[in-house]
């Protein structure tokens, strides 16, 4: 199959602490140049009996030399997430892969391009299967403790297998409110169907004007992408980091996954921004109590601090002993 370089796609998140590693697919088919998964993520469809070859780069961004080991794995798609299996646990499609090298060693640094060749049998049916291509790195128990470490970084693999064109990629935008967040922003979701034929991986962007057209915000990066099978359902969202005030918003919703492209429009309510009230107990130490402006939340705050001071009081000693 004919490919291209990728220029310029991202590479995956590397690991944390000294073993950091970054891996990035270096090429692409031709054919999907203009897909935006296509520079993340090796995606094909192929007839039983193909044979295609990728190339994936591995890159050390730690301060010190890495043994790195590479090897495919199976992968699922649960409850809207894309996970690699545990260790080196395989699926039918793994046992398709095979990479150039099974491992390199990196100096601080250092890069190294693998060759990965993706083989279908004559016998494979059709459908779509899922796997992923591995970096690892490993770390030894020490003599200051006894746990070692692995961490791993890969690329997907979306393979869909069977005759003729390419099956459909499609989905729908449903329901989109605002809500309440777990910090101090508030929360813009959305509800996808996938209504095509192969899976999807979200990612876009929220823009909101107010009603009266007064002010507009965004956009706002969708952070909560998700992969959602055909047929299925997920939501999508993104904090609204910034200052805004509760009352009706107008919002348009632009999604991606791949070439597909959708919009929605709607209005949603914002609740009241939340901020911190900072109080002292009785001990003299500071509370940050999370609290939604214009509530009787403060008041009970401060009923608690009160009554917390009463119970370290004397007086509220005396008068349980007295009870007692």
């Amino acid at each position: 199959m004919p490919a291209a370089p990728a220029g310029a796609g991202a590479a995956q998140q590397p690991a944390e602490d000294d073993a950091r590693i970054g891996v990035r697919l270096v090429d692409i088919p031709v054919a999907r140049l203009t897909d935006p998964r296509a520079r993340n993520y090796i995606i094909d469809h192929l007839k039983p009996g193909a044979t295609i070859d990728r190339r994936v780069e591995v890159h050390n961004a730690s301060p010190e030399s890495q043994h790195v080991e590479f090897y495919p794995v199976g992968a699922t798609v649960e409850n809207n997430t894309f996970t690699a299996l545990d260790g080196r646990s395989g699926n039918e499609l793994s046992g398709w892969v095979s990479v150039g090298v099974n491992s390199v060693d990196l100096p601080p640094g250092g890069k190294k391009v693998v060759k990965v060749e993706i083989a279908v049998p004559e016998t494979a049916s059709a459908g779509e299967r899922y796997a992923a291509v591995l970096a690892q790195v490993a770390r030894t128990p020490t003599d200051r403790g006894n746990i070692g470490q692995i961490r791993r970084v890969g690329v997907r693999i979306y393979l869909n297998i069977g005759p003729g064109g390419e099956p459909p990629t499609d989905f729908s935008i449903g329901d989109i409110a605002g809500g309440p967040g777990p910090g101090q922003w508030p929360v813009v979701t959305a509800q996808v169907r996938n209504t095509g034929q192969r899976a999807i991986d979200m990612s876009g962007n929220l823009f909101l004007s107010r009603e009266s057209g007064s002010s507009k915000a965004g956009p706002f990066k969708i952070t909560t992408g998700v992969t959602v099978l055909p047929g299925q359902v997920g939501q999508v969202g993104t904090e609204l980091n910034e200052p805004l005030s509760a009352g009706g918003w107008h919002v348009q919703l632009e999604l991606t996954s791949g070439t597909v492209r959708r919009t929605a429009e709607g209005t949603i309510t914002l609740p009241v921004p939340v901020r911190s009230v900072v109080a002292r107990s009785a001990g003299g130490t500071r509370i940050a109590v999370p609290v939604v402006a214009g509530t009787a939340l403060v008041g009970a705050l401060l009923a608690f601090l009160a009554y917390r001071r009463h119970r370290r009081s004397g007086h509220y000693r005396r008068s349980r002993g007295a009870l007692s």
